[in-house]
């Protein structure tokens, strides 16, 4: 296990990314490479080659694709990733999450499946910190 204390991709940082701010509503299809965070609203589907950040005020309906996932926010679709999702004690998501890993923090509602593309046996998560 990797000890690391930033072993949570939102603790750690691959440099510059797209924000989608508060206030922000954003309709259509979002394609691209880099990493993501949303903050404001969007409804439509997106394919991105990195990480897309849906923080604790951002709300997305429509369909996630993307290398990593971190749910904060509110999303009505369904979260594809080639990696990781971390769904994060304020998030909410009506939909199905597919993903290599799955980690989902106390407190999180998920109505719908979630489905593991990689390890077959479920490993033990403990928290070391509170936030």
């Amino acid at each position: 296990m990797n000890e690391s204390p930033l072993r949570r991709m939102r603790d750690q940082s691959s440099g510059k990314a797209t924000l989608i701010n508060e206030g922000c509503k954003i309709s259509g299809e979002i394609t691209g490479d880099g990493d993501f965070i949303v903050n404001g609203e969007v409804a439509g589907d997106c394919d991105i080659n990195g990480t897309v950040t849906l923080a604790r005020n951002g709300f997305w309906q429509g369909s996630i694709r993307a290398n990593n996932v971190i749910v904060a926010g509110q999303i009505e679709g369904d979260i594809t990733a080639e990696g990781k999702v971390e769904i994060t004690n304020t998030a909410r998501i009506s939909g199905t999450v597919s993903a290599e890993a799955i980690a989902v923090a106390e407190g999180a509602v998920v109505e719908g499946a979630m489905k593991t593309t990689g390890q077959a046996k479920p490993l033990e998560f403990k928290e070391k910190r509170e936030n």
